[in-house]
């Protein structure tokens, strides 16, 4: 009986190392990148040029080409988007959107930022781009005018696909920009918990959030294909490090690493810099089949549009505040009032979204 027993346990020994070791065969591969936002000098890189699946951290795409179609006038806050079959079909993590009802665009950042909801992101890039093809065009260009040249986008959600691609450093880059170019907006990615309109939404990150002094921000991602990716941002003082893992193990793996990077960045990084961001880029979005531009392109005087495909994106206001993507010289920067009064604010309570 004992001989038995000890030869079945040796059994199932070699089974759970024969297990393990083909679940770390299809481990994700991984990759870790750390900068001080305020320069973009960077203090670690780990296979941070390979391009790999980016899962949710696409978002952060996204949600800056959304804040910056508010800034131009061609969206608001409050317009009314209607849910197209394509956006309503997508897989969870899900708000819960049905095809033909109609939700504030304000609602869909939230979900998207905060419980990233695969559904709200398809939806912002329908209003945007009119289809999932035109906001991905809309996605690479500003990809190729942030400097992200291992970046390639599909959809605006992130689930796999094979040309779906991006890199550690690249990721850092846009969550760079998120930073310095719509801090109006930024606090969206701090938020435990946001009201979406039809659900109220917990955050993906909240447990870095919570675990991490000085965390702010700002974007998780996950699927089988990448493993648990996480940008994150925080500030002690004056010093803002970024840092960014790909294909963490698990979410505790994953945080673990990030705030092993983060301790790393802020090690390094001198108590005082001056921020060195360059305008907040502007891109063409290009013809089929050719490669994406950087380009300024005078806003025409009708800014009246609201949804459809975007061909030429609108040239960009300055920053409010302070000179501050990609690792590029300074530039000086006229001072401006913040236009954007409402940012993120929770609206006066208003009748819920409608179905039609």
């Amino acid at each position: 009986m004992g001989r038995r027993f000890g030869l079945s346990a040796w059994l199932a020994i070699i089974l759970i190392v024969n297990i393990l070791g083909a679940a770390a065969a299809k481990a994700a591969p991984y990759a870790a990148f750390v900068m001080d936002a305020r320069t973009g000098q960077i203090f670690y890189s780990e296979n941070a040029e390979t391009p790999l699946h980016p899962a949710s951290l696409t978002k952060m795409m996204t949600l800056y080409l959304a804040f910056q179609a508010i800034q131009q006038g061609e969206i608001s806050l409050d317009t009314e988007v209607r849910i197209a079959a394509d956006a309503a079909d997508e897989p969870p993590s899900r708000l819960g959107l049905r095809e033909g009802q109609t939700i504030r665009l304000r609602y869909l950042l939230r979900a998207a930022a905060v419980k990233s909801a695969n559904d709200a992101a398809m939806a912002i890039g329908y209003a945007i781009g009119g289809s999932r093809e035109g906001f991905a065009a809309r996605m690479n260009a500003m990809a190729a005018a942030m400097g992200m040249t291992g970046t390639h986008f599909m959809n605006p959600n992130g689930l796999d696909n094979p040309q779906h691609l991006s890199t550690a450093r690249d990721m850092s880059i846009l969550g760079r920009h998120l930073v310095y170019d719509f801090p109006q907006y930024y606090n969206l990615f701090s938020r435990r918990t946001a009201d979406a309109g039809i659900a109220q939404v917990s955050s993906t990150n909240r447990r870095f959030l919570d675990s991490y002094e000085g965390a702010d921000g700002i974007k998780t991602g996950f699927t089988n294909g990448a493993g648990y990716n996480l940008v994150a941002s925080a500030q002690r003082g004056e010093v803002r490090i970024i840092a960014t893992v790909f294909g963490g193990t698990s979410t505790a793996d994953r945080n673990a690493r990030v705030a092993h990077l983060l301790d790393i960045g802020f090690s390094k990084a001198p108590a005082h810099a001056e921020i060195v961001m360059t305008d907040p880029p502007v891109a063409v979005v290009p013809p089929a089949g050719e490669p994406a531009q950087v380009a300024v392109a005078e806003a025409p005087q009708d800014l009246g549009r609201v949804s459809g495909l975007v061909e030429t994106s609108l040239r960009p206001m300055p920053r409010p505040g302070s000179t501050v993507v990609a690792f590029a010289a300074e530039v000086p920067e006229k001072d401006i009032e913040d236009t954007l009064a409402e940012a993120l604010a929770p609206p006066r309570r208003r009748s819920r979204p409608r179905s039609s």
